[in-house]
């Protein structure tokens, strides 16, 4: 850390919180996640300060807060704490609501209480909310709602379901299940329908980037089940609508697959801050490896650093910018 480069005012769109919990649930947490294979070496805690020192420390000036609890009432009680945090240090962080995505009813009561009440940014949701995965034809009227109100929307996968083959999921399968959801959507017309919907993708879009050439090639063949028609030239267009983060993901194995599936203007830092699987010396060699990509040109890094202010422009506001 003492010779990384700080972000130098980027904004990171992809920044966990946790509301007030005591240690005994700290440490029921950690046994349950080392009991599926994720062996953090202590129980974790978050807190508005410990989150603001770390943004000190590295130069991120601002932070996007998002945390998808399953249940309906964890997840208006963790929108409620969000929505405290950002009150109090309006200029540092902002918040992506989370929706109840498994409950159209709850979810669109949520959208509008996140966006009268809690004075929200954008929403954040799971690519597969209690099983439940984001084309699922349930949510057609959510999505009609936020492509109405313009929302800018955070996709993140599910990253406590059981280990896979002895590996917590948070190391391959969250890949898998960003790409899987997004193709159902895409087979779903919601892209097609709802024309107004920013939808920003965690960790580079996981796996869905190095398919989306296969994706193109063969998506629209006869052979594939698709109900509302999707054309090859929507597959193409509809992906490269997508705004891709970079938690996790600076390297270039990973910049350039995205570029083949986005313009470069729709990525955006993200870290995966204040989350166990992510530590400063992990952060760092991120914010490091796009400070140095060969794929990346120019002032490109701190371009895409601060690029989230465009998306988001009461945070902006709230900036000074």
């Amino acid at each position: 850390m003492d010779d990384m480069v700080p972000a130098d005012g980027w904004v990171d769109v992809h920044a966990h919180f946790t509301p007030p919990i005591t240690e005994h649930e700290r440490t029921a947490r950690w046994e349950a996640m080392r009991a599926q294979c994720f062996l953090a070496p202590r129980p974790h805690h978050w807190s508005p300060r410990s989150a603001l020192d770390h943004m000190d420390r590295t130069g991120i000036a601002m932070q996007m807060l998002s945390n998808i609890p399953s249940t309906l009432a964890e997840l208006r009680d963790s929108n409620d704490y969000g929505a405290q945090v950002v009150a109090e240090h309006p200029s540092r962080f902002g918040l992506l609501a989370a929706l109840p995505t498994d409950d159209p009813e709850a979810a669109l009561a949520e959208i509008e209480r996140a966006g009268s009440d809690l004075h929200a940014d954008g929403y954040a949701v799971s690519a597969a909310y209690n099983g439940v995965y984001l084309g699922d034809e349930r949510l057609e009227p959510v999505w009609a709602e936020l492509d109405r109100r313009r929302a800018v929307v955070f996709a993140h996968p599910n990253a406590y379901a059981p280990a896979v083959l002895g590996h917590p999921v948070p190391l391959v399968e969250v890949a898998f299940e960003t790409a899987r959801s997004v193709v159902n959507m895409l087979y779903a017309g919601v892209f097609r329908r709802y024309p107004h919907l920013t939808l920003v993708l965690a960790h580079a879009g996981g796996a869905l980037p190095a398919l989306s050439g296969r994706l193109r090639l063969l998506g629209a063949e006869p052979w594939v089940p698709n109900p509302h028609g999707i054309t090859r030239d929507e597959i193409r267009r509809h992906l490269g609508r997508l705004y891709l983060d970079t938690a996790a993901s600076g390297a270039d194995s990973h910049l350039a697959p995205a570029l083949t599936m986005v313009p470069r203007d729709h990525l955006v830092y993200g870290a995966d801050c204040g989350v166990p699987c992510s530590t400063d010396a992990t952060m760092a060699a991120n914010i490091e490896a796009l400070r140095h990509s060969g794929v990346l040109t120019g002032d490109e890094a701190d371009r895409l650093g601060r690029r989230a202010l465009d998306l988001f422009p009461a945070a902006r506001r709230r900036r000074g910018h």
